[in-house]
């Protein structure tokens, strides 16, 4: 969703390029379908979700599959890399970054829950946020943390920005596969906290972190859980599917049997603490924007909304006020006793890497 108030001439000068890109149809970024599974490689495989882009409403088509073996689910054709830049545009910078900054910046006590877990396990020295989006957790991090110096990597320019800032020490950009090499046995830990559910292959992401930790360094990962019960009852409305950015989504069970089998040895899980209270708010707000899209101005359409419309809209939004105040009591209430009955919408992950 793009906020409402971004300017209309940098909308406007963000459609001949959009349309460009349009003009052959959308089925150009996208690979061929997979029949195996990319996890264990098993052909038994079911459809588990048919959904459009939720989120941005740009037009295309996208399928979840299931591992019926494992498991295992995976984004079924998968975006290519063109696709994959086409539906990142303006999401997480450009004309999505101011909504996405407020949503980064609103999750200060999930960051500090992170890294909370990780200084009870006993950790100090250098660490590396991988898939760091503009350094939020390696601000707060800090301050649960003294003394421990913060790395960070991604493809956006947030790198450079949580630089200037100093939330970070030494910043990165590009692909952490690509680098792991020129970063071997630096770093103390490695966190990658909502990222391998974006990579394409979530295995070499974690043989990489294996490669840039120290003997006895920790990983530590937070991901969508897929074996959630929102994820069931709502269907595609379940936020965390967000489609079509997130490519794999995989049960805890086979990632720590992934971890294992690479060398590493899981010291704690949380399935509960996690979870993030947003589910029910999530869907009616996305419920409203898809009613009431013919009004917002996007690049990827033709012209603009008439004016009418762009009304009846902002006018929408604030007559369902109370709807939104009323789904986010629901998920304030549901959640301190759903989180320890399968509800909870996330799990962690530490993992001490072997010394061997």
């Amino acid at each position: 969703m793009i906020e409402d108030d971004a300017p209309a001439d940098q909308v406007a000068s963000r459609r001949p390029a959009y349309l460009e890109d349009l003009a052959g149809g959308v089925d150009r970024f996208f690979e061929p379908r997979r029949t195996r599974c990319p996890w264990c490689d098993s052909d038994a495989l079911r459809a588990r979700l048919r959904t459009t882009d939720l989120l941005q409403h740009k037009p295309g088509r996208f399928v979840l599959d299931e591992c019926r073996d494992c498991g295992h689910i995976f984004q079924n054709p998968r975006l290519n890399p063109a696709g994959l830049e086409f539906y990142y545009r303006d999401c997480y910078d450009g004309l999505g970054e101011k909504n996405m900054t407020g949503m980064f910046e609103s999750n200060r006590a999930g960051y500090r829950s992170r890294a909370e877990l990780v200084r009870d396990i006993g950790t100090s020295g250098e660490w590396l946020d991988v898939g760091m989006g503009h350094g939020h957790f390696c601000q707060e991090a800090a301050t649960v943390l003294p003394g421990v110096e913060f790395d960070g990597l991604d493809l956006g320019d947030g790198v450079e920005s949580a630089r200037r800032q100093g939330w970070i020490r030494t910043g990165y950009r590009g692909s952490f596969v690509d680098v792991a090499e020129d970063l071997a046995g630096r770093y103390d830990v490695v966190s990658m906290y909502h990222y391998l559910e974006h990579t394409t292959e979530p295995k070499r992401e974690l043989a990489a972190a294996m490669t840039v930790l120290r003997p006895g360094g920790l990983l530590a990962i937070e991901l969508p859980d897929p074996e959630c019960r929102w994820a069931r009852l709502l269907g595609r409305w379940w936020m965390p599917w967000l489609q079509p950015q997130h490519l794999n989504l995989m049960p805890i069970a086979n990632l720590r049997a992934e971890l294992a089998a690479l060398g590493f040895t899981v010291i704690a899980e949380q399935r509960a603490e996690p979870h993030s209270a947003i589910d029910v708010l999530a869907v009616s707000l996305m419920a409203v924007n898809a009613l009431t899209i013919a009004g917002e101005d996007l690049p990827w359409r033709d012209a603009p909304p008439r004016r009418w419309r762009r009304i009846v809209r902002k006018a929408t939004f604030v007559v369902c006020v109370p709807l939104f105040v009323l789904a986010s009591v629901v998920d304030r209430i549901s959640a301190p006793f759903g989180r320890q009955r399968g509800w909870s919408n996330a799990y962690r992950v530490v993992a001490r890497r072997d010394a061997a």
